[in-house]
């Protein structure tokens, strides 16, 4: 089991490389693993992503039971509860890796992007999930962007910097090189996640191939 950030970065890489080429080995997906589980949890990595049904984080990344502490919402939207899981994955879990995953043709941006261009908001409390991503699609807009792709990678560095600046307790783990925090971009039809940003993690453009 990965212990540093690098270590849970490549490994988990790693296995997205698998999926998006065919080749995934199931890890950790056993009757063994479910009985060493049953008493405690040791995930490499804390994963919030969007709720998308195309975005099931196990497997897209190749992972199996206990490897992951996943958090999805719509549009991987981050308010107090998302906050306060993010903490427990990483000052009670030990996680050395956070990651926020966003993907293209996201409807939670796309919905943003519209109630933006209309002057409108959500009903009920989907307009709760398109305030949080309202700022991301402003600062596209106010950049220049146009294409989709921009639009999810701005929403995702966004999301970056929202967690780190409203938690003390993960700003604290990065900056003690205890866990880095990554933002990816997942492509649904090559089953690609790319690096956007990182925080605590160099990124390189091209990671060294692990097995």
């Amino acid at each position: 089991m990965p212990s540093t950030p690098r270590e849970a970065f490549d490994l988990l890489l790693a296995g997205n490389r698998r999926f998006a080429a065919g080749t995934p080995r199931h890890p950790n997906q056993d009757a063994a693993r479910r009985a060493d589980l049953a008493s405690a949890q040791r995930p490499f990595a804390v994963l919030l992503g969007c709720s998308d049904s195309r975005l099931a984080a196990e497997i897209i990344f190749d992972q199996g039971l206990g490897d992951l502490f996943v958090v999805r919402t719509a549009g991987h939207a981050a308010g107090p509860e998302v906050l306060g899981s993010i903490e427990y994955g990483v000052s009670v879990l030990d996680c050395p890796l956070v990651v926020v995953l966003g993907h293209d043709a996201c409807g939670a941006v796309a919905a943003t992007r519209a109630a933006v261009a209309d002057g409108t908001t959500g009903r009920g409390y989907l307009r709760d999930v398109i305030e949080r991503v309202t700022p991301s699609v402003l600062a596209a807009q106010a950049a220049g962007v146009s294409e989709d792709e921009d639009f999810i990678a701005t929403h995702v560095r966004h999301t970056v910097d929202f967690l780190m600046d409203r938690s003390r307790e993960l700003a604290d783990q990065v900056d003690a090189g205890r866990t880095a925090v990554v933002g990816l971009s997942y492509r649904l039809a090559d089953g690609s996640a790319r690096p956007v940003t990182a925080r605590g993690l160099e990124l390189s453009s091209d990671p060294a191939p692990t097995s």
